[in-house]
């Protein structure tokens, strides 16, 4: 195709590589012989029984092989490994040496490790305190917490009962971790009263005690020790540890002390974590996922995709409010040492999280191209300023990695190393298209499909096509798509949010072009949920919050991405009558956005207008919008004839054109 790559693989690399022992293991063990990674794919996705099966034995995941991997297949309703049980946590905790297991750091410059038979103790303790306050299978358990040991200690004692997690950052305004905990009517609460984050203290006490009185269902609070410096410094007043139904960490692992480890054994499919992920209408989307999909899953990818096993350090930048938080933690199913970061990744400037790298010796820097992107704007040079020699990949993931992006990691980081982009979802906590440790990189392309998931991409007539941009679809099951969405009996909302226009074919609310030579290159979403520095948030909850001011009677929000930076978030409001648009009403939009949602959404602009865009079926034209900013003609980006207003997407191109 003309293009050269960047980098390709040793021969010494490919041969110590984790990929290259399983294809190994298949042909002693199973007499299955592959000529290059296109073809492992292939039979991965076509002989889905063999592939998973394989993977549960490669790993040994515990007890007999299952006779079948795949009981019906078919989506949704997938059936896996029918039968098997086993526990997410006791997988996680199989080593039980001193081998470091978390390795934390944060914008002060500490370091500090927790070894696999301390976690181990930790996470038996905190299981123990937990059941002592009535936690049991099946129960939920969530966290309002920054990136910290406690996290981790919490998310595993919780999977070790067999209850079952979820998790927002801090930073998460009062109404987004409400519609979400909510929905799931939680009966006790990890959290924190503040939180730091570039050098600066955020008190979270008032959000804390607001979020406890909404969720009415929460019978036990479990409050983590972060803020004691703030409480120090302001006095004891407002102390949520001293209200009724409140137990300190600390307490509540000196309550568990001594107790043995142990691990409720489930089948496959019980469910092990709630994660979120926003459309356009509606609550979050509650996802849940079960122990075993979600292991076997994570176990391919860490270990053969982004070839990561004991030696390594495993690091990716994130919060706990996202997918990227749990599939970190998976690094623990292959005994590797995950490396936590708590604070901003551009505090005291973007050197920040390079010195980190060289601090911790991580051999897999994990972050996102809006940072790859930021770091090369600020002439940070990691190449000249810090150690890097530990370092083996590099990933990007959050938006796509432009070209010059992986030629800035080449010069300026690091020259051998993989720079591996990747492309997922939250839905199914991993990557469609991903890394691979035998094939060489090329500028702006993703190395591959994900072993296991049968992506395409598809036209507009539902059929797949190589070489031009379509949807990304999955055609065959993934044993970590959601069990279920919580709330949904009849399972509408699931099939709604993923499989239309096409029955029985995953679409996934992505621009995918499949290369000739099997490369991928994603061009952005095709949905319109926004993504701020790696926090997405649907729109639902962004109008929930702007409506919800008196003078707004209707809005819409576009995040529209400039080239090489994080974009722009523009906001259109439609005022009540003798209503002006001042700075004082901006301050107060922002203030609310800020408070209630998260001070990464705080809009860039915000400009009055008479009517929002509608089709002819009530729905707000986001997508339209934004891709007519983004350079597609109007008449390419929407059917005008179809809108109910069609002077109204006029009015909204017009002003956001406008440099005023």
């Amino acid at each position: 195709m003309g293009v050269e790559p960047l980098w390709a693989p040793s021969p010494e690399r490919v041969e110590r590589a984790n990929l290259t022992r399983y294809l190994g293991w298949l042909r002693d063990r199973r007499g299955l012989g592959f000529g290059s990674y296109d073809e492992l794919w292939r039979w991965s996705v076509d002989d889905l029984d063999g592939f998973w099966t394989s993977i549960w034995e490669f790993f040994e995941v515990g007890g007999p092989t299952p006779d079948a991997a795949l009981a019906e297949r078919r989506m949704p309703g997938a059936r896996w490994f029918p039968g098997a049980t086993l526990n997410h946590a006791e997988l996680s905790l199989r080593r039980h040496d001193d081998h470091p297991a978390l390795l934390y750091g944060n914008e002060a410059g500490e370091l500090g490790t927790i070894g696999y038979a301390e976690l181990g103790r930790r996470v038996a303790a905190a299981a123990a305190g937990l059941r002592r306050l009535g936690v049991a299978k099946g129960d939920r358990v969530v966290a309002y917490l920054p990136n910290v040991p406690e996290t981790v200690v919490a998310m595993l004692a919780v999977a070790s009962i067999g209850a079952i997690w979820s998790s927002c950052a801090p930073e998460f305004g009062v109404s987004s971790v409400v519609d979400r905990f909510a929905q799931i009517e939680p009966k006790v609460l990890v959290a924190v009263d503040g939180y730091r984050y570039g050098r600066a203290w955020h008190d979270r006490r008032d959000a804390l005690a607001e979020i406890r009185r909404r969720l009415p269902t929460l019978e036990a609070t479990v409050l983590v020790g972060a803020g004691e410096e703030a409480r120090g410094a302001q006095g004891a007043e407002g102390d949520p540890r001293e209200e009724p139904g409140t137990v300190a960490w600390e307490r509540l692992l000196e309550d568990g002390a001594g107790a043995e480890l142990a691990f409720e054994p489930v089948p496959f499919d019980h469910p092990l974590w709630v994660l979120y992920s926003s459309g356009t209408t509606g609550l979050p989307k509650a996802i849940v996922h079960g122990h075993g999909g979600i292991a076997l899953e994570l176990l391919k990818s860490v270990s053969l995709q982004l070839d990561l096993g004991p030696a390594d350090r495993f690091f990716s930048f994130t919060t706990t409010g996202w997918m990227m938080w749990n599939f970190l933690v998976g690094g623990l199913l292959l005994g590797t040492t995950v490396v936590l970061y708590d604070g901003s990744p551009g505090h005291p400037d973007m050197g920040a999280l390079w010195r980190f790298a060289e601090r911790s010796a991580m051999t897999y820097f994990g972050t996102s191209a809006a940072f790859v992107l930021a770091s090369m704007k600020a002439g940070v040079d990691p190449a000249r300023e810090v150690d890097l020699s530990a370092l083996h990949s590099i990933g990007s993931t959050g938006s796509p990695l432009p070209p010059e992006g992986f030629a800035w990691l080449y010069e300026h980081v690091a020259p051998d190393v993989l720079v591996g982009s990747t492309s997922g979802g939250t839905d199914v906590c991993t990557s469609f298209v991903t890394s691979c440790p035998l094939l060489p990189v090329y500028p702006g392309e993703i190395q591959c499909r994900a072993l296991g998931a049968k992506v395409e991409s598809f036209d507009e007539h539902g059929r797949p096509v190589v070489g031009q941009v379509g949807e990304l679809v999955v055609t065959e099951p993934l044993p970590s798509m959601p069990l279920f969405l919580w709330n949904d009996p009849d399972g509408e909302r699931y099939r709604d949010s993923y499989f239309t226009p096409w029955p029985g074919v995953w679409r996934h609310g992505d621009w995918l072009e499949i290369t000739e030579r099997g490369t991928c290159i994603i061009s952005g979403r095709s949905d319109s949920t926004l993504n701020r520095g790696g926090v997405r948030m649907g729109t639902a909850e962004f109008y929930r919050v702007v409506e919800g001011l008196d003078e707004v009677v209707d809005s819409l929000v576009v995040d529209v991405s400039d080239p090489g930076g994080e974009g722009r978030l523009l906001l259109f409001v439609v005022l009540r009558p003798e209503t002006e648009l001042d700075d004082g009403l901006r301050d107060r939009i922002r203030a609310a956005v800020r408070a209630d949602l998260s001070p990464r959404h705080v809009p860039d602009r915000i400009d009055a207008i008479a009517e929002v865009p509608r089709t002819l079926s009530g729905k707000k034209l986001e997508v339209p919008v934004k891709r007519v900013l983004t350079g597609v003609p109007l008449e390419q980006a929407v059917s005008v004839g179809a809108l109910a207003n069609p002077d109204a997407i006029h009015e909204v191109v017009a002003l956001a054109r406008d440099p005023a």
